[in-house]
């Protein structure tokens, strides 16, 4: 059972609330009073309540909305894990007051977790516009002024290089394999687990980079061919694993196990490409010398990220993908794009004058942007 806001004050709220009145930062008394918003506490009322069909109305009484919008807020404002603003609330009254969860039960990093997916960026764009919209009636911005710049997210993945990529490829399959063949027993292909030898030319790689003399060429292609050649072999079993399970060669005992093995042929009918992506990609820098692969792939778990250069001399390549970000007067955000691919540059202020206009009713008289990156 969920509320949309805390029906009844619990014994310690209003300790809690009066030993910080005088304690809270500038940004949280703000942040209080819009989150006040009954639209947006609906919003996420809503999206929390499309999770299960009776979720509003049977089983104990779950976290309200507004405290799930204020823990999720709280954990964006502070950049923080789930598992942070776990242990920061429990311990820390400002927060506990900000949330609206008091002298109650601090909920677990699992469930804020969960209530992130749940609210998904359909919500978040639900979100922010409402913000906009009160930052109009407010009078926080007028539209007189824009600002456009464009920045990176970077995606979670260690510095993509072919040798390991080609290792986390040989890790994987053979995991999801090992799954497979537990479930399963010896029926049909066996499994040859060679992430021993895959690990050992892997390091090999890397002595041999660190190195220096005239045989360092032929030494670190001998290598990537063995390792290259143990990643192709790894892939062929896992394409026989794959095909057996379709088959019906490789079958679980009862209904669950036989799920669970169609979720592990699903694995590696994903993760089958983009191995073999990464032998192709090793094969021409390795061998051809070719250093401008066409879609390079840099992570096997996040297929998406690009190669983005901004000109940093801190950071000369960026690894994720790219996000527009489009401001008013004040600094307040009116509109966000994360581009599927990098656009060019030139080609992003005609569509944001548009969204201005259509956003906050006119033109801006003044418009200010980051120089041209470069690529």
């Amino acid at each position: 059972m969920r509320d949309a806001r805390r029906l009844q004050r619990g014994f310690g709220d209003g300790f809690v609330a009066e030993a910080v009145t005088d304690l809270q930062e500038a940004w949280m008394r703000h942040a209080d009073a819009l989150l006040d918003d009954d639209a947006l506490v609906s919003a996420v009322y809503e999206a929390l309540g499309r999770r299960h069909p009776k979720s509003r109305t049977r089983g104990r009484r779950a976290a309200p909305a507004e405290m799930v919008l204020r823990l999720l807020v709280l954990k964006h404002v502070r950049n923080w894990s789930y598992a942070i603003v776990e242990r920061e609330v429990r311990t820390n009254l400002v927060y506990r007051d900000f949330t609206r969860v008091g002298g109650g039960k601090v909920p677990d990093a699992k469930t804020m977790g969960r209530w992130g997916v749940a609210l998904g960026p359909t919500v978040i764009r639900t979100l922010h516009r409402r913000v906009v919209a009160l930052a109009l009636q407010h009078q926080v911005v007028e539209g007189r002024q824009m600002r456009l710049d464009t920045t990176v997210v970077e995606t979670d993945i260690h510095y993509p290089t072919d040798s390991s990529l080609l290792g986390d490829g040989v890790r994987v399959l053979t995991r999801t394999m090992k799954h497979v063949a537990a479930i399963v027993g010896t029926v049909g292909a066996t499994l040859r687990d060679r992430r021993r030898s895959v690990k050992f030319r892997l390091l090999e790689i890397n002595r041999i980079v660190r190195s220096k003399g005239e045989l360092r060429r032929g030494q670190l292609t001998h290598a990537y061919q063995q390792l290259v050649a143990a990643t192709s072999r790894v892939v062929g079993q896992a394409k026989r694993f794959s095909r057996e399970i379709r088959a019906g060669v490789k079958r679980a005992p009862d209904v669950l196990g036989q799920a669970a093995l169609e979720g592990l042929r699903h694995t590696l009918d994903t993760f089958v490409p983009r191995v073999q992506q990464v032998i192709r990609q090793t094969r021409a820098r390795v061998f051809g010398g070719d250093t401008h692969v066409e879609d390079k792939l840099l992570s096997l778990f996040e297929a998406s990220t690009e190669v983005i250069r901004k000109g940093k001399a801190s950071k000369p390549n960026e690894f994720g993908k790219m996000v527009k970000v489009q401001e008013a007067e004040h600094q307040i955000i009116i509109d966000y794009v994360v581009y599927p691919k990098r656009p060019s540059d030139a080609d992003l202020l005609i569509p944001a004058l548009e969204v201005h206009e259509q956003t906050l009713g006119r033109v801006p008289r003044v418009v200010a942007g980051t120089p041209r990156s470069t690529r």
